[in-house]
């Protein structure tokens, strides 16, 4: 076979390889300067492979990319092999283990669930705390609420990522117990004052945090957000069921643009940057040496990992404040919602808000969040039901009716499941269609939930012809 290599170059110091590859074995005859990327690429090049392949020993060791055959003790006789998928660690080698939990690691699920079950116990904790009106009981336990806040901002321990993230929780709960007032108007400013202590805390552990902080960058976004709503609402003296009506309709196109916000993949795996900064003059030259030849940029697993940890954690965090902002909006918006005009906006609005919720929650491949987002959905449906059937208690064909109506939901949801219809592309078109239809008129339906709809029609019968 003729040398793969111009005779110039080769006649000193030629390695004869046999590189087997995914288009059969190839005798290569190469100067013992060359790097394994001349190889690779002069393999690609003679057997037709569309991509410069990644090279290893028979043994399964990964080769460098600038490694010398002369410096890396490849010699005649060696035998190589050519590969086009990812670059994996040898078998054997330490980075190829199974990982041990060590003590710097994540915590796991245990410690999890431990602090989401003291989030909720001091949520609850503020929320019948501040409807008693004891001052006996008030202060020592918003002191507490308070000590636990600022102890979980503090970046010691194993656990400060988990104690920061809920230590938000406490001081909104302090704050919703101070601010607590009876008159059903306030509640909006209560909620947003309680949502601007919560975003406050978060920043604060965010400027001291060392680990990772989608969570409290998500907190001080739904906190933000969650007072600059009510406290707009207050300076245009609004009524309460705009408030959450616009909170409620945030919550479900935040649904649809998080994933687009948090994928971030940084630009040095998508691009490289290396040949991307080559000019025509450096493109002209041929490096010598290890280190002047041009290797190819592959990411690595952890850079892959950490990429995708980011996106999980933010999303799951984004899904968490979805379903928190849908639970405290869904039953004051249909509570607050006055008229009977107002009230099917709002019942309309509460529907198709779930249901653009349980549409949206099939498009995420990550667990946590797909199931926050489907509980949110349920339970917009689980309180329309309930306000409904408590209206309807007197007509036992309406209660039959509806019950039906849910129980082959039920069935249908079960039976396309089961079936795994959700991955079939038919099911996927409609349910497209479905989801953007339900979004629609969830934007649409805030106009009568609002009230600005029976303002209109007030006003133009007050201005029309017949006044």
């Amino acid at each position: 076979m003729p040398d793969a290599f111009p005779p110039a170059v080769s006649s000193h110091g030629a390695v004869a390889l046999s590189v087997h590859g995914p288009l059969g074995v190839l005798d290569l005859v190469v100067p013992g300067g060359a790097s394994t990327w001349d190889v690779a690429r002069e393999y690609a090049e003679r057997s037709g492979l569309g991509t410069v392949p990644l090279l290893f020993t028979s043994t399964g060791a990964s080769l460098p990319p600038d490694l010398v055959l002369s410096e890396g003790g490849i010699g005649t006789g060696t035998v190589l092999v050519a590969t086009t998928g990812a670059q994996r660690p040898p078998v054997g080698h330490p980075s190829a283990r199974t990982p041990v939990r060590g003590p710097e690691d994540a915590p796991g699920p245990l410690a999890v669930g431990w602090f989401v079950t003291a989030a909720a116990a001091a949520a609850l904790a503020g929320w019948l705390l501040a409807p008693s009106g004891s001052a006996d009981l008030t202060t020592p336990v918003v002191l507490v609420l308070l000590g636990a806040a600022v102890a979980g901002v503090l970046p010691v321990g194993r656990l400060a990522p988990l104690r920061a993230v809920t230590a938000p929780v406490f001081a909104g709960a302090a704050a919703y117990a101070l601010l607590w007032d009876p008159d059903p108007l306030h509640l909006p400013a209560i909620i947003g004052g309680a949502a601007l202590a919560a975003a406050v805390t978060a920043g604060v552990a965010r400027a001291v945090a060392a680990g990772p902080d989608e969570g409290l960058l998500v907190w001080i976004v739904a906190g933000g957000t969650a007072f600059v709503v009510p406290a707009l609402g207050a300076l245009l003296g609004v009524a309460p069921a705009v408030v959450w009506s616009v909170l409620l309709l945030v919550a479900m196109l935040a649904s649809r643009s998080v994933p687009l916000l948090a994928v971030d993949v940084p630009d040095h795996h998508l691009i490289d940057l290396e040949r991307l900064a080559a000019s025509a003059w450096s493109a002209r030259e041929v490096p010598r040496g290890r280190r002047g030849r041009r290797g190819r940029t592959v990411v690595s697993f952890a850079g892959v990992a950490a990429v995708a940890g980011r996106a999980a954690r933010t999303t799951t965090a984004a899904c968490a404040a979805i379903a928190a902002i849908v639970v405290v909006a869904v039953p004051q918006l249909l509570t607050t919602a006055a008229g009977d005009i107002d009230r099917i906006g709002a019942r309309s609005m509460v529907f198709f808000v779930g249901a653009s919720l349980l549409l949206v929650a099939r498009s995420y491949r990550h667990a946590a969040p797909r199931s926050l987002l489907r509980v949110a959905g349920l339970y917009c449906w689980i309180v329309l039901a309930g306000q409904l059937l408590l209206g309807l208690a007197q007509g036992r064909l309406a209660l039959v009716a509806v019950g039906a109506g849910v129980v082959a939901a039920v069935l249908l949801v079960a039976a396309v499941a089961t079936g795994r219809g959700w991955r079939s592309a038919w099911w996927s078109r409609r349910a497209e269609v479905a989801e953007s239809v339900a979004g629609a008129f969830a934007l649409a339906s805030i106009i009568v939930s609002s009230g600005l709809f029976l303002a209109l029609w007030e006003l133009t019968s007050a201005n029309g012809p017949s006044s």
